[in-house]
């Protein structure tokens, strides 16, 4: 079983993407190529910055973890990225 991580990528114009990965850096690499292979959401908006990252296990738990960051307030992502507040509480929202 691999091991999945949450990460957090910054774009040039500020805003926030958030995936789950077992590899981030294969995952950012991608994002950052001219292929197919990275999120539409992020073409055209480099340079991107690789801001948080964080293993958590399972691809259902990273899958869970991933929905509820996605729908945090941009202000709560920015102190997740600065201090890993939150990350603690989303686990716990998602092993209920």
């Amino acid at each position: 079983m691999d091991d999945w991580h949450l990460y957090l990528i910054r774009c040039r114009d500020g805003s926030l993407y958030t995936g789950i990965a077992t590899d981030v850096t294969r995952r950012f690499a991608e994002h950052q190529g001219k292929g197919d292979a990275g999120a539409k959401y992020l073409r055209g908006r480099g340079p991107l910055t690789l801001v948080f990252q964080k293993k958590l296990g399972s691809r259902s738990l990273a899958l869970r973890v991933e929905s509820r960051v996605k729908k945090l307030s941009k202000a709560r992502k920015e102190k997740l990225v600065r201090t890993g507040e939150y990350i603690e509480e989303v686990l716990r929202q998602v092993a209920k």
